[in-house]
Order: C-alpha cells, then sequence, then structure tokens
C-alpha cells in the first residue's frame, strides 16, 4: 500500500478548563457538565448557519499532544493489552479525536459546550450535528469495554499516552 499523505488544517480551536492532559476526563460522558467554549476561525462562520437548532454536536479534532503512538496500548480502563483500533486512545498513527458536545449556545464564531472532555488549546478539524436516528445502532457490542465501561465516571488521563 502506497503511503499517501493528507493535510487538514484547523478551522478553530477547542477550549476547556483543562491545561494539560493529566486529569481530564476520558469521554464525554465524564465529563458531565464541564464546560467550555469553540473558537471558530471567523472565515468559517458562515458554516454555522443553522447549527444553533441542534441540541448536540460531533466534533472531530487532532491530538496535537500526542507524541507517538504504539498499535498496542493499555487503555485507561483496563490492565491488558488490546490493538489500538479497539480502544480510544489518544496516541494513535492518526491522532483524530471525537466527542459528542452539548451545543449550549452560538455567539458568532464561538460556540459554548459542555460535556467537554478535550484539552484546553486543542485544534478543531470538524463539526457535524449529532443526530441520533443517524447514529444509533442495533445488537451493539463493546468488547473488552463490557467489563469495564462502569469505571468511566471515575477514569482521568494519566499521561500514558504522553
Amino acid at each position: 500500500m502506497k503511503d499517501k499523505t493528507i493535510h487538514f488544517q484547523a478551522i478553530g480551536t477547542i477550549h476547556s478548563p483543562y491545561k494539560q492532559p493529566k486529569g481530564t476526563p476520558i469521554q464525554p460522558a465524564g465529563a458531565k457538565g464541564v464546560e467550555g467554549k469553540i473558537v471558530l476561525n471567523p472565515i468559517f462562520s458562515e458554516g454555522l448557519q443553522d447549527l444553533e437548532e441542534f441540541s448536540h454536536i460531533i466534533v472531530l479534532y487532532y491530538f496535537h499532544l500526542s507524541k507517538s503512538y504504539s498499535l498496542k496500548v493499555k487503555p485507561f480502563m483496563d490492565t491488558a493489552e488490546h490493538g489500538v483500533f479497539a480502544t480510544r486512545a489518544p496516541a494513535r498513527p492518526n491522532p483524530v479525536g471525537i466527542s459528542i458536545l452539548k451545543l449550549n449556545s452560538i455567539e458568532k464564531n464561538i460556540l459554548h459546550v459542555s460535556d467537554v472532555d478535550i484539552v484546553d488549546g486543542t485544534p478543531l478539524l470538524d463539526i457535524k450535528p449529532y443526530v441520533p436516528p443517524f447514529d444509533d445502532k442495533e445488537n451493539v457490542r463493546v468488547g473488552w469495554l463490557e467489563k469495564n465501561v462502569y469505571k468511566l465516571s471515575g477514569t482521568k488521563d494519566d499521561e500514558r499516552f504522553l
């Protein structure tokens, strides 16, 4: 397979109370009520039209503090190794993150959001509206997380992926 380089530009910056990875919640469900904001580059403001009609948004972002990756990792909620693609670890071949955030309001190019599990200063790659009928699946299996998902609310980043 021929290596193909893809270039993205940040369309904005995500701001949160978390100034470093250590102590940051590892998923939005573990960050209930944590407020932040997304400052969109003003040249993209027109693209926000009608977004305020949605209660939640999907944000895609770049794990800018991730320096390397391994194809096998010990994720935050387990002590066994798993393939990186069977985890949501931030250290990945393409360090792209995804979170579903509550959209509280929009003021010009600033989106006020909550349930933020993202480090302050993270580059934003894209925003999409969250639409449950599009994303809801039946007969879902959660693999190795089945026995560990209860750990989510108390699990914070411990910098193991830096």
